[in-house]
């Protein structure tokens, strides 16, 4: 689990900003859910067989006995409050969500035990339409953030009738090649067969490539759902890939699967993904609900900003108060009046030498510097220009600073 400094966080707070602004103009609004369900929650929803299930969750009993669980993911918290809250049975819903998610995995570039997620669900829509809206949405995100080179892949897992079917096969297959299967591959065979095909292990690539096709064995809606799906992709004119090998780790996935990738982050390279989960509202104790929903990992998309040096949201102040050698009081008030007028201001505390004040100013990355130089005047200093400073009354330093900073920022040359 690792810190977010201060110097990140600006990255983070544009890019929350950005998605939230997206994501209320196609009409989805905010929920918000406890980070720590009942461990039975995400064992019925994930899946008893899956990693996350088996060896990733944080399970603990509380004081009463009961177990519980830091949520390894979103959805399945989701669908929980809309069943209680009565809000999906025959209804429309269009839901988003944010905040940490907690896995023990292995640490490395853009996946930590901690991690935090972006997550959007739909219900109450069973065609391939709603299915485009979320893929359209997602790469309108990127196309906000200002980032490039992202590749969409999709595929279709079908109906669980038709995946059954499939999975006899596919295990039959790779039983025959059970000696090219790495340690993790072997154990799934009997739990898991399909997370087979997502292995990353270069040595099995041969022996995945092989692999019987899901989509020889779809059933004639889910065939039908997968048509309509690239039909409404191709007019929109959205490029993707179709990738029968792609799978999801999660159960209750049926029908639409897509991810967005890149090569920017070494093995992590999954910035998005989600799919259909028609069968888990009525699994978890609702009526039949079709949904689909995607998350999108903040670490792995922040740091692909950061790579493209996308600018961040600004957070230093804008204007810093020197008290010199007045009293703290008058620079505290002056700050206040700055901040009345809209401001960011950082005002100095704990004293020392005019010298290393405005030392500090500079490092702030405030734009000007206001030196108190007696209880009724003040000079004002461009830090960041080559120019003298210019003295004037305490009483119209609000306004002369407001004036400026607007006259800059309406400059697009100003940093």
């Amino acid at each position: 689990m690792n810190d977010l400094l201060p110097e990140v966080v600006a990255h983070w707070q544009r890019t929350e900003a950005i998605a939230r602004d997206v994501l209320h103009a196609y009409g989805y609004r905010e929920i918000r859910l406890p980070v720590v369900e009942r461990t039975e929650l995400f064992a019925r929803s994930i899946g008893q067989h899956t990693d996350i299930v088996e060896k990733e969750m944080y399970t603990f009993e509380d004081r009463n006995g009961e177990r519980l669980t830091l949520r390894p993911e979103g959805t399945a918290g989701c669908v929980r409050a809309g069943i209680e809250s009565g809000l999906l049975h025959n209804q429309i819903q269009r839901w988003w969500y944010a905040g940490p998610m907690f896995r023990h995995e292995r640490p490395q570039k853009g996946r930590y035990r901690q991690f935090h997620q972006i997550g959007v669900e739909t219900f109450g829509v069973p065609g391939p339409d709603i299915d485009v809206e979320l893929i359209l949405l997602s790469a309108r995100l990127w196309q906000a953030l200002g980032l490039g080179g992202l590749r969409l892949e999709v595929n279709t897992l079908g109906t669980p009738a038709a995946r059954a079917a499939y999975r006899t096969n596919l295990v039959d297959y790779l039983r025959s090649r059970v000696g090219e299967l790495d340690e993790d591959s072997r154990r799934r065979l009997d739990t898991n067969p399909l997370r087979v095909l997502d292995s990353k292990n270069r040595e099995m690539q041969d022996v995945i490539r092989a692999a019987p096709s899901l989509l020889d064995y779809l059933d004639e809606a889910s065939r039908a759902h997968f048509d309509g799906l690239q039909e409404l992709l191709n007019r929109a004119g959205l490029s993707y890939v179709v990738n029968p090998r792609l799978v999801r780790g999660l159960d209750y996935y049926t029908r639409t699967v897509f991810e967005w990738l890149t090569d920017r982050l070494g093995a992590q390279s999954a910035v998005c993904a989600g799919g259909r989960y028609d069968g888990l509202v009525e699994l978890l104790g609702g009526k039949p609900t079709p949904a689909i929903g995607f998350a999108v990992g903040l670490e792995r998309l922040v740091e692909l900003l950061v790579q493209t040096a996308a600018r961040a949201t600004d957070n230093a102040p804008q204007v810093y108060v020197v008290p010199q050698a007045q009293a703290p009081a008058a620079a505290l008030v002056l700050a206040e009046a700055l901040r009345d007028r809209g401001l960011r201001v950082e005002c100095h505390c704990g004293g020392g030498s005019l010298k290393s004040q405005l030392k500090r100013a500079d490092n702030s990355g405030a734009r000007y510097a206001v030196l108190l130089e007696d209880a009724d005047r003040v000079a004002v200093k461009d830090l960041r220009a080559n120019e003298g400073q210019r003295t004037m009354a305490l009483a119209d330093a609000a306004e002369y600073l407001a004036k400026q900073l607007a006259k800059q920022l309406a400059n697009p040359a100003y940093r």
